[in-house]
């Protein structure tokens, strides 16, 4: 038996980090923005006719085997996916082929977009059926497991929605509202957005725990900031809504300077000039997405100045990544 599973990554438009348990609770409720992207993950479950567990990840080069699933490792390389194939305990030996086109340390939820891809396979090579919101839940514990440090849930969700959405999270979990639903207005959305990557990796976990902390110490202004980025967010919402996209770029630049001041190195002076290069170039605003530190940027560029904002972009050392709007969220399919 196959089984394949795909899924998209995200950029995150506002109130990342909201989507942090238990940060969230301390807020009386967060909002988060996202779009989903078709920078996909992939992967591809091949029973075996022994108990042989096999993992390969196509983009790394690595690979794990074990004799059998008690002996999979789950500490040390490719430690996420073996947690996971663990979890959901396949009856039978498995060769799992997994790949991600997103680069290393995007910023972009690649590992949990992978994890619910994997998920939403072994679910089918199981014949569990299991509600895909429980993928959510599950992924974030696995993941806070390998991680050490709490996991926010808004990677999970983009990729198992797909579309530009919206997700509220509260003392009841979280629940997801569709955003920009018109095909026409997505085109359009999707046309003003130029992606690229900085060339400098981050982990997403260490400025999240780091921003929480600052929260919790209230060290510095990092409430202020915090509040003031769960405000914009849920203007962001609204003017998503409403379709406003002048509004959405003076939130936008507005969320990115909040996060600024949540946490030392959230950006660096080489971010600060690839922004400033393509707000030369016609950029209406900028921002790192994830956590920042290195990763990839989202510049929202005024109609017609697409092309002069990615020269700027590649002109000051960042890579462009083209990409559309995915449609929809995790798939799977049986192969014959």
């Amino acid at each position: 038996m196959i089984v394949e599973g795909r899924t998209p990554t995200r950029i995150d438009l506002s109130g990342g980090t909201l989507d942090l348990y238990p940060l969230y609770l301390f807020m009386e409720g967060g909002v988060t923005s996202n779009a989903a992207i078709d920078l996909w993950s992939t992967v591809r479950i091949e029973t075996r006719d022994d108990g042989e567990i096999r993992l390969r990840s196509v983009d790394t080069g690595v690979e794990l085997a074990a004799g059998s699933l008690a002996e999979l490792p789950v500490d040390g390389k490719l430690s996420l996916v073996a947690r996971v194939v663990k979890f959901y305990a396949p009856r039978t030996g498995v060769d799992v082929t997994t790949s991600n086109l997103t680069p290393h340390g995007s910023g972009l939820g690649g590992s949990s977009s992978l994890l619910i891809a994997l998920s939403g396979a072994l679910d089918r090579l199981n014949g569990t059926e299991m509600p895909r919101a429980d993928f959510v839940e599950l992924g974030a514990n696995l993941e806070a497991q390998v991680i050490s440090i709490p996991t926010g849930k808004q990677d999970y969700l983009a990729a198992l929605f797909g579309g530009v959405n919206a997700f509220h999270f509260g003392v009841r979990g979280w629940s997801q509202e569709g955003l920009i639903t018109e095909e026409k207005r997505i085109r359009e959305f999707e046309s003003r957005i130029v992606l690229s990557f900085t060339g400098a990796p981050h982990f997403s976990g260490t400025n999240n725990w780091s921003m929480m902390k600052r929260f919790i110490e209230d060290a510095g202004n990092s409430r202020a900031s915090m509040l003031a980025i769960r405000r914009t967010a849920e203007e962001m919402r609204e003017a998503l809504l409403a379709y406003d996209l002048d509004r959405f770029a003076d939130l936008l630049d507005q969320e990115w300077q909040s996060r600024k001041q949540l946490a030392e190195g959230v950006t660096t002076p080489a971010i600060d000039a690839m922004a400033e290069a393509a707000r030369s170039a016609g950029a209406l605003a900028s921002k790192i997405c994830g956590a920042g530190g290195g990763g990839c940027m989202i510049s929202f560029v005024q109609k017609g100045k697409r092309e002069a904002v990615e020269a700027a972009l590649e002109g000051a050392g960042a890579t462009v990544l083209p990409f559309r709007i995915a449609r929809q969220g995790l798939t799977v399919e049986e192969v014959q």
